[in-house]
């Protein structure tokens, strides 16, 4: 998806939204920011749009289509903005591609330090753990789930939990989550994606990373202590800027005004690329 004309004198701007979500999650954004940027948003492989073939999905995976996206469609470095495993994705073609980014902003971007790698300490914990993955994924009890949660009534009360603003779950946004869930190979990815193998800690991205950075979190965000993941940020990247919003895990689609009034102000900041 690409909207807004190119600017000479700013670089374009690639939006990643998260898991289980597609492009659709940054139609607000889109529609304000193209008027300042070029504005390009992909959906991820496996997600929204995207094909679905039946194969390893990684950070990988998704790092070497956004490069490939940057160079064969965008044409010159970009401002990447990531939602949650789409900031993760970033953060991965920052640190092996940095030519190609001139810029990341995260939003409630997800990956792990290497201090909160370390496996459950008893034995008997990871067995349980190792069995109820094993479970979990197989064909037939991560098909049941999968169909489980792709239920209208079930992403509404996974959005209920993650958004602080209740007015913003809108049927709209509730219909643009599902409706990728129909198509071929869904059910697959769902599982493929829980058996993804472990990516490169954030640290380590990190420490790669040579491109200016932005943070927007969503404070209010039940899935991640978003302080403390800032604390450990600014421990690996202190050459960075950070906002605390009043939102949950999807900051650019709760307050999009206040998102795109600060990522347009940080990317003007750039200067020219």
């Amino acid at each position: 998806m690409q909207a807004g004309a190119p600017q000479p004198d700013r670089p374009p701007l690639l939006l990643v939204h998260g898991f289980g979500a597609s492009t659709d999650h940054w139609r607000k954004n889109i529609a304000a920011l193209q008027t300042d940027f070029e504005v390009w948003a992909i959906d991820l492989l496996g997600f929204g749009r995207s094909a679905k073939p039946d194969r390893a999905y990684s950070g990988a995976l998704w790092r070497e289509q956004l490069h490939d996206f940057i160079q064969a469609k965008i044409g010159r470095p970009a401002v990447l903005a990531g939602n949650s495993l789409g900031g993760y994705a970033c953060l991965c073609v920052a640190a092996a591609h940095p030519e190609t980014v001139a810029g990341v902003i995260l939003l409630n971007s997800a990956g792990p330090f290497t201090d909160t790698l370390s496996p459950p300490a008893s034995p008997v914990r990871r067995f349980v753990a190792k069995m109820t993955q094993a479970l979990l994924l197989s064909p037939l009890p991560s098909w049941l789930l999968f169909q489980y949660v792709r239920q209208r009534s079930m992403i509404r009360r996974t959005l209920a939990k993650v958004y602080v603003d209740q007015t913003a779950i809108t049927p709209q946004l509730v219909e643009e989550i599902r409706r990728p869930a129909d198509d071929p190979g869904a059910a697959a990815v769902f599982a493929a994606v829980f058996k993804s193998p472990q990516g490169d800690p954030v640290d380590t991205l990190l420490a790669q990373m040579k491109t200016p950075l932005l943070l927007l979190w969503g404070e209010g965000d039940p899935w991640m202590d978003t302080r403390q993941r800032h604390a450990a940020f600014i421990k690996h990247y202190p050459a960075l800027e950070a906002h605390f919003l009043a939102a949950g895990h999807c900051p650019h689609d709760e307050v999009p005004e206040q998102v795109n009034s600060l990522m347009r102000d940080w990317v003007l900041g750039l200067g020219s690329t």
